[in-house]
């Protein structure tokens, strides 16, 4: 698995010309195994939610496996919050081994010794 990510900056203008600050934006796209790729499938986890939005108080989907291998692109007003959001697509794809960890196991079994390491 392979996740690339790319930024940029670009200046805002007015009407008129005039400088109106920066914009920056963040892309970002999933790459996965060919082994990775069969999982995805076998399990249907193409709409498998990695980041979520929250609107009015309720949390939504935002980015899923499918949108990720796609591409996404953001744009924001400022760059604490292109490293924030970085961030989270970050965390959100650190949690991808693990699911496809679980995938594996399925048919099989697991011994657990105590106490775990």
């Amino acid at each position: 698995m392979r996740l690339t990510i790319n930024r940029s900056q670009a200046a805002v203008k007015g009407m008129l010309g005039g400088h109106k600050g920066t914009q920056f934006t963040l892309s970002y796209q999933l790459q996965l195994t060919n082994e990775e790729t069969q999982l995805v499938q076998q399990y249907k986890l193409m709409e498998y939610p990695l980041t979520w939005k929250t609107f009015q108080g309720d949390r939504f989907p935002d980015d899923t496996i499918a949108s990720m291998i796609r591409g996404t692109t953001q744009t924001v007003g400022d760059v604490r919050t292109l490293l924030n959001n970085e961030d989270i697509v970050k965390d959100a794809v650190d949690e991808l081994p693990i699911l496809f960890k679980v995938c594996r196991t399925f048919g099989g079994s697991e011994t657990i010794d105590y106490p775990r390491k």
